[in-house]
C-alpha cells in the first residue's frame, strides 16, 4: 500500500506582528445636551404621528377599495346568474321552436302522405273500374286511346310521371303497396281456416297472373299497331314529298325540310316574302312562269295588232305577190283579210297551248294512278306479312 505524505507545517515568520492604530475618539456633538435630546424626541414623535396618519389613511383607502371590489364581485355574480337564466330561457325557447318546427314538418308530411294515399286510392279505383270495363266490353275496338293533355298544366300526366325523382317513386310505391297489400289477420285461426285462407290467396295470385298476362299481350298488340301506324305515316309523307318535288325522306325526319330563300350565286337582295318563297319551291314556279309568259304574249299581241299597216305599192298596176287569176281586192277588204289571218293565227296558238295542258294533265293522272297502284301493292305486302306473323304466332 502507498503511504500518505505527512501534512506540511506552516512556516512561522520570525517577524514581529504590527499593531494597528485606533482612530482618536472625538466626543459626539451635543452629547449629553438635554435640549438636543428633547428636539430629537420631538422629531421622532412627529414622524410617528405622521406615519400613523399615513397608515390610517391607507387603511381607509384600502377598505374603500375592498368595499368597491366586493360590490363589483357581487354585481358580477348577479350578472352571471341573470345571464345563465337568460341563456337557459333562450335554450328552452329554441328547443320549443325546434320542436314546433319538427312537429309542423311531421304534420305536413303526414298530410301529404294522406293526400297521396287518397289520390292513389282514387287512381286504383279508376284502374280497377277501367280493367273491369275492358273485360266487359267487346274486344273489337281500338287497342289504345290517345290521352288529351290537361289544359291548365303544361305537362301531361305521363310527362309528370317521368319527371318524378327516385325517392318520390319509392314513396308512392310504398303508399300504394300499403293499401293494396292488406295485412293478414290470422291470429287464432285453426288448421281448417288457415287452409281456406291459403286457398283464397292462391286463387287471388292466379287471377292477378292472368290479368298480368292479358295486359302484356295487349301491350304487345299496341306496340305493333303503333309501329304499323308510324310506317303508314312515313309512306304518306314520302308520297307528299314526291308530289312537291322534294326528296322522299324530306318530310319523314324530326324537323321540316329547309326552304331555300335565296340563290348563293346571285349578289342581290331578295325582297320576296317567306310565303312567296315557300310557294315558289313548293311548285309555284310553274304558275309564275306561265303568268309571265302570258303577260309577254299579251303585250306582244297588242303591239302587233296596234301596228301601222302599210300596203305595198303597186308595181306596174299590180300588187306584189298577187297570183294569176285572182280578182282585184279593194282597199278595205285587204285590211279585213289581214285581221282574219291574225285571228286564225291566235286561235291556232291557243289550241296548241290547250293541247299541251291536256297532255300535262294526262301525265299527272297517269302518275297518280301509278302511285295508287304502288300503295295498293305495299298494303297487300303488309297484309301478307301480318298473316305470316299471325300464322307463326299460332
Amino acid at each position: 500500500m502507498k503511504s500518505t505524505p505527512a501534512p506540511r507545517r506552516r512556516r512561522l515568520s520570525r517577524r514581529p506582528a504590527r499593531r494597528r492604530k485606533k482612530p482618536p475618539q472625538t466626543p459626539a456633538e451635543g452629547e449629553g445636551d438635554p435640549e438636543f435630546i428633547k428636539r430629537q424626541d420631538q422629531k421622532r414623535s412627529d414622524l410617528d404621528e405622521q406615519l400613523k396618519e399615513y397608515i390610517s389613511e391607507w387603511r381607509k383607502q384600502r377598505s374603500k377599495e375592498e368595499d368597491e371590489l366586493k360590490k363589483l364581485k357581487e354585481k358580477q355574480a348577479k350578472r352571471k346568474v341573470t345571464r345563465a337564466e337568460e341563456e337557459q330561457k333562450m335554450a328552452q325557447r329554441k328547443k320549443e321552436e325546434e320542436e314546433r318546427r319538427v312537429r309542423e314538418a311531421e304534420e305536413k308530411k303526414q298530410r301529404e302522405i294522406e293526400e297521396k294515399r287518397m289520390r292513389l286510392e282514387e287512381a286504383e279505383k279508376k284502374r280497377q273500374a277501367m280493367l273491369q270495363a275492358m273485360k266487359d266490353k267487346d274486344k273489337k275496338g281500338p287497342n289504345f286511346t290517345i290521352a288529351k293533355k290537361d289544359a291548365g298544366l303544361g305537362l301531361s300526366s305521363a310527362a309528370m310521371e317521368r319527371n318524378k325523382t327516385k325517392e318520390q317513386l319509392e314513396e308512392e310505391k310504398k303508399i300504394s303497396l300499403s293499401f293494396r297489400i292488406k295485412p293478414l289477420a290470422i291470429e287464432g285461426f285453426g288448421e281448417s281456416k288457415l287452409r281456406e285462407k291459403a286457398q283464397e290467396l292462391w286463387e287471388l295470385i292466379v287471377k292477378l297472373e292472368t290479368e298480368k298476362y292479358d295486359l302484356e299481350e295487349r301491350q304487345k298488340r299496341q306496340d305493333y299497331d303503333l309501329k304499323e301506324l308510324k310506317e303508314r305515316q312515313k309512306q304518306q309523307l314520302r308520297h307528299k314529298a314526291l308530289k312537291k318535288g322534294l326528296d322522299p325522306e324530306a318530310l319523314t325526319g324530326k324537323y321540316p325540310p329547309k326552304i331555300q330563300v335565296a340563290s348563293k350565286y346571285e349578289r342581290r337582295v331578295d325582297t320576296r316574302s317567306y310565303d312567296d318563297k315557300k310557294k315558289l319551291f313548293e311548285g309555284g314556279w310553274d304558275a309564275i312562269s306561265k303568268d309571265s309568259s302570258e303577260k309577254i304574249w299579251n303585250e306582244k299581241k297588242e303591239q302587233y295588232t296596234g301596228r301601222q299597216k302599210s300596203k305595198l305599192p303597186k308595181w306596174f298596176g299590180e300588187r306584189p305577190g298577187k297570183k294569176a287569176g285572182e280578182p282585184e281586192t279593194p282597199e278595205g277588204e285587204e285590211d279585213a283579210k289581214a285581221d282574219e289571218d291574225i285571228v286564225e293565227d291566235d286561235e291556232e296558238v291557243e289550241e296548241e297551248v290547250v293541247e299541251e295542258d291536256d297532255e300535262e294533265a294526262e301525265e299527272d293522272e297517269e302518275e297518280e294512278e301509278e302511285e295508287e297502284e304502288e300503295e295498293e301493292e305495299e298494303e297487300e305486302e303488309e297484309e301478307e306479312e301480318e298473316e305470316e306473323e299471325e300464322e307463326e304466332e299460332e
